[in-house]
């Protein structure tokens, strides 16, 4: 069974910097797209940003120009800089993997994003 490891998040200060990082336990075949979402208390879980394994992105319009999403292919990693973070980015953030040719979604665990002054 497949698994995503995320690491990163914290307690960061509005206007400072933030990354994530999420990892594979196995290897991934086909086309695939992996991405970050995000939930804050009493809200939907909402896309953040992803990327495909053709290396198209598409972000949501909150963070464009703040937040950059890659990847490392060759360890089935997804990454997520967040610069300017602003105290609406306040939430739970989970790595998303969708394998196309399986159909198969997988989560990771969440990781906590708080900004505050």
């Amino acid at each position: 069974q497949l698994q995503l490891v995320e690491s990163g998040g914290g307690l960061v200060k509005p206007g400072e910097s933030l990354s994530l990082s999420c990892a594979a336990s196995g290897g991934i075949f086909g086309f695939y797209v992996m991405g970050w979402y995000r939930q804050a208390p009493g809200k939907q879980r909402e896309l953040v940003a992803s990327i495909t394994s053709g290396d198209n992105t598409n972000y949501a319009d909150s963070v464009k120009g703040r937040f950059t999403i890659s990847r490392d292919n060759a360890k089935t990693a997804v990454y997520l800089q967040m610069n300017s973070l602003e105290p609406e980015d306040t939430a739970v953030y989970y790595c998303n993997l969708h394998v196309i040719l399986e159909n198969s979604v997988y989560w990771g665990q969440g990781t906590q994003v708080t900004v505050s002054s």
